[in-house]
């Protein structure tokens, strides 16, 4: 909904269309408050000819000139210099001698200018005064709401760019143990003429293709990704053997679903990085399923809260910054739920993929 407010704002006819409605408002309402525009000034004996009315209506006219340039001295110099900055003395003080200098060019125009007698200070500052408010109101406001718009969108675009940012360290930071590993098991298998050699280096392929070059659109196909996670676990698999026991339960999803590219690898990779190697009967466990267009998907590990051991600080992202791209990307669609129990360490992420 943000975003659209923002796209429908920062097109021209929206602006122009902004303004338009700001200045029907701040010129007719005080017609309507007024009621006769002329009554104010001057008493009604004191307009005799139809020529005196005439005149009353270019002292009106060229003072709605002065509404405009106290709006846009309100908009783009008061409010974001003083207002903003929470300078109220200076503002206040700053309009009282606005509407001073309103009052005496009105003055002017009212008695030099077209020589209608008499002038009323008291009477013209009461009408005055009304239209006064109501167009530095409106100025303020609009000004507050621009500023605000324009602030959502930087925000806005920071968080894309931040997001972005995130991604490619993503992709830089693949565990370089992890491809040493790989490339040791493929001599191996080379050496040992095994048939394995050739689908371990299609999915090593396979992996590094989709990290480099899927990932730059917003949003993948679900298959893909699964897909992804699937390859980066039987390499995983390969490279511990049978020494490490890892059960992975992955249904095909069905339906087009799409889902934002690396997005939960950094929990499988979490897992690796915790849950294997030095640690006494280590196991590690993947769930993923689909159901009425949620996203399940469960990752648990065994882990030592005791153990010394020094991890590298490149194998991923981290999980505290994962949860900051979800809360980006979907805002209350989604719930993460990190635990620690019984020597298990367990996350469960439910995803809305509606």
């Amino acid at each position: 909904m943000e975003n659209l407010s923002l796209e429908w704002y920062n097109r021209r006819p929206a602006r122009i269309l902004t303004h338009v409605a700001a200045w029907a408002i701040v010129l007719t309402l005080p017609y309507l408050l007024n009621g006769d525009h002329n009554e104010g000034h001057v008493p009604d004996h004191g307009v005799e000819h139809a020529g005196r009315g005439q005149q009353l209506m270019y002292v009106n006219f060229l003072t709605n000139f002065l509404w405009i340039g106290a709006f846009y001295l309100n908009a783009n110099w008061l409010t974001p210099r003083l207002f903003s900055h929470k300078k109220y003395v200076a503002y206040i003080g700053s309009l009282i001698l606005l509407f001073g200098l309103i009052l005496a060019i009105h003055a002017f125009l009212f008695v030099d200018v077209f020589s209608i007698h008499p002038f009323s200070v008291k009477r013209a500052t009461g009408f005055l005064l009304s239209t006064f408010i109501l167009a530095i109101a409106i100025s303020t406001t609009f000004r507050l709401v621009r500023d605000r718009i324009d602030a959502d969108k930087i925000a806005q675009q920071r968080q894309e760019e931040n997001l972005k940012t995130e991604l490619s360290f993503l992709r830089s930071q693949i565990n370089p143990h992890f491809i040493f590993n790989i490339l040791n098991n493929l001599v191996a298998l080379e050496r040992m003429k095994s048939e394995e050699l050739g689908p371990t280096i299609l999915k090593l392929s396979s992996l590094m293709q989709y990290m480099l070059y899927e990932t730059g659109e917003d949003k993948v196909p679900l298959s893909m990704e699964v897909e992804y996670l699937q390859s980066y676990i039987d390499l995983q698999r390969q490279r511990f053997g049978k020494n490490m026991p890892i059960f992975v339960s992955m249904d095909e999803p069905e339906g087009a679903y799409e889902i934002e590219p690396m997005l939960l690898i950094p929990f499988v990779e979490n897992a690796f990085k915790h849950g294997a190697g030095m640690i006494d009967q280590g196991a590690i466990h993947v769930d993923l399923h689909m159901k009425d267009g949620v996203l399940y998907f469960g990752v648990k590990n065994k882990y030592n809260a005791d153990s010394t051991e020094v991890k590298d600080k490149g194998s991923g992202i981290g999980l505290t910054n994962v949860k900051r791209r979800l809360k980006l990307l979907y805002h209350e669609g989604y719930s993460l739920q990190i635990m620690q129990d019984q020597g298990w360490f367990k996350v469960l992420l439910k995803l809305n993929l509606h």
